[in-house]
């Protein structure tokens, strides 16, 4: 199996424009993030996806290899399945730009999840939520899965919602939570293995309803009657929003 990594990494950012080349420790992020890649054992390649030509400068520049797309997309799905479509390749993996410290273990299992089962189009990540402010923070997304591991439904809210437990409220204290059993929330882990030629027919689909009301584009795979298998994770890395949040991973890179 050929196993192809797709870093979609775009200049323009609302919160952060520029962000895939902030500098973290001396190094762009979006090298950081292409040498987390290159650990992961089952890739076979590394490619960065841009609409931009200072990020292509510096991905070649550190010896990666990009790819300029079209300005036009409005996901990143979009801007790897440009790539993908002329690529020969069985596997194509969906990784953040914005994830410096993405654990390659993470990036494996993904890949292995999809591997092992050949009736399968696509695979994610969770990990068990144990905070409350996650369980209702909009920007943290939840998932619920069936017995055998395959994606219900994807939601910003805070699913599944506890009714005994949370008839007064959502609990405030961590402590509260664990006692509570939330542990059964699940939040999910924006990496996806895809074969490539599900990825191309999903980046054809036409915008699904609930897809457009939550802004999660994954819900277009489940609302146009797909599968999406989900394996649980204990590794999260973490992201780069806002530049605050550039502190966080310096502070954490000195420990």
């Amino acid at each position: 199996m050929k196993v192809v990594a797709i870093i979609p990494a775009r200049w323009s950012s609302t919160r952060f424009p520029g962000k895939p080349l902030a500098q973290i420790k001396n190094k762009p992020m979006i090298q950081w993030v292409v040498e987390q890649v290159q650990k992961a054992s089952r890739i076979s390649e590394v490619i960065v996806a841009t609409d931009d030509d200072r990020i292509l400068d510096a991905v070649t520049g550190f010896g990666g290899k990009a790819v300029m797309t079209s300005q036009d997309h409005a996901t990143g799905s979009d801007r790897i399945a440009e790539v993908a479509s002329g690529l020969n390749c069985d596997i194509v993996v969906n990784v953040q730009g914005d994830e410096p410290l993405i654990p390659p273990e993470n990036i494996d299992q993904v890949i292995d999840c999809l591997d092992k089962n050949p009736t399968l189009n696509v695979a994610t990540l969770m990990m068990a939520v144990h905070e409350s402010d996650e369980i209702i923070d909009p920007n943290v997304v939840k998932v619920v899965t069936d017995q055998k591991g395959r994606a219900l439904y994807f939601s910003r809210s805070a699913i599944p919602f506890h009714r005994d437990a949370w008839k007064n409220g959502l609990p405030e204290s961590i402590s509260k939570v664990k006692e509570e059993g939330v542990s059964r929330v699940f939040r999910h882990i924006g990496l996806y293995a895809y074969t490539r030629s599900f990825l191309l027919e999903f980046t054809r689909m036409n915008p699904s309803p609930i897809e457009q009301l939550e802004k999660l584009e994954q819900l277009r795979i489940l609302e146009h009657g797909y599968s999406i298998q989900v394996e649980i994770t204990g590794k999260i890395s973490m992201g780069v929003d806002r530049v605050e949040d550039l502190e966080k991973i310096e502070r954490f890179l000195e420990k």
